[in-house]
């Protein structure tokens, strides 16, 4: 469970918590059941939740994927993700492994907030992580490989 999630549901419990207190001693003549205060207090708390809540949601944040090199072969994702939260919020970390020997390849992409990425490209490249000097740019985006669906429909034709 996220953090934020845990947060608003500790405030909730508070705020019914209090929404119960201020039922029971300022409306005890009109609520007499324990169980209708805890209900309002509930209430409550989720509308003041709604309205208060001020974390943007991941989904509407304009990202960047960067592209990593020169890894130490140690590096871990976790190691990587602390090194560019220091920069910046981080969504992702993928480090390429090799398919047959499932030893790490020394490179990796990082999905950052696009406003934390530029900061993070000027100050982590060049610069030294556990001995090696780290390569960061803008990764380049994956191109579908059009020759080679020309060269299945040229092979088809043919026979």
């Amino acid at each position: 469970m996220k953090s934020s999630n845990q947060k608003s549901i500790i405030f909730s419990i508070i705020l019914a918590v209090i929404g119960f207190v201020l039922a029971e001693f300022l409306l005890a003549s009109v609520l007499t059941s324990p169980a209708i205060a805890l209900a309002l207090g509930l209430l409550l708390g989720g509308i003041v939740i709604s309205f208060i809540s001020t974390d943007e949601d991941e989904s509407k944040i304009e990202t960047k994927t960067l592209y990593v090199g020169n890894l130490p072969y140690r590096a871990n994702e976790g190691v990587v993700r602390e090194l560019f939260e220091e920069h910046g919020k981080v969504f992702t970390v993928r480090l390429l492994k090799d398919k047959n020997t499932g030893k790490r390849r020394g490179f990796g992409f990082v999905e950052m907030a696009a406003k934390d990425a530029d900061s993070a490209i000027t100050s982590l490249n060049d610069a030294e992580f556990q001995q090696r000097t780290l390569k960061v740019r803008e990764a380049k985006q994956k191109q579908e490989n059009n020759e080679s669906t020309v060269k299945t429909e040229s092979r088809d034709q043919s026979v």
